[in-house]
Formats: C-alpha cells, structure tokens, sequence
C-alpha cells in the first residue's frame, strides 16, 4: 500500500535501537522509550501562503530526522508502524557527515 501525506504533513518510521543487555536485565518492550530518530519516508507537498502560493517542504524521502517522543498519529500499514506529523513538529535533521 501507497500512502501520500497531504499539505505539510510527512510520514516517517522510527529507527528502533540495538538493544542493550546489561546485568543480565532485559527491559520489557513495554517499559522502553519511544526511539527519537525516524526516516523519512513521504513528504506532502507543502502548505499554501497567504497569497495562495506553496510553500515546498524542508525535509525530503530518505532524511533521517528527531521528533519528540510524543509527536504525530500513529498508524499501522502492511503490519509497519508509521507515524504522519507535520513538519513543524520535527525538531532537526540528522546529517550523517561528520
């Protein structure tokens, strides 16, 4: 399934981390935080000024980008969790050049 946000709404998927075992605890998924690092998987195609002209999008498909923990909708598609949240809500882009 295909699915494409609209305005200034995108849909990423969260970057689950490695899981750490130490001490022999393993934490329930339950108790886990949500992951911050998402990619950027469809963008909408910006938002409309006040004189009726689009405002094109800052992030792009493929850009790794931090949300808030408590960011967007979440949705399920193809048995994959998504999130869509507009674009303001992302908080940077994560450049992977160091």
């Amino acid at each position: 399934m295909k699915i494409r946000p609209l305005y200034d709404r995108i849909l990423v998927k969260r970057i689950e981390t490695k899981e750490q075992v130490r001490g022999g605890i393993i934490i329930p998924d339950t108790a886990k935080e949500k992951p911050m690092e998402a990619t950027v998987e469809a963008v909408g195609e910006g938002k409309f000024d006040d004189n009726g002209k689009r405002i094109a999008l800052t992030v792009k498909a493929g850009d790794t980008v931090l949300i808030g923990k408590y960011a967007g909708t979440e949705i399920k598609l193809d048995d994959q969790d998504y999130l869509i949240l507009r674009e303001d809500e992302v908080l940077a882009i994560v450049d992977a050049k160091k």
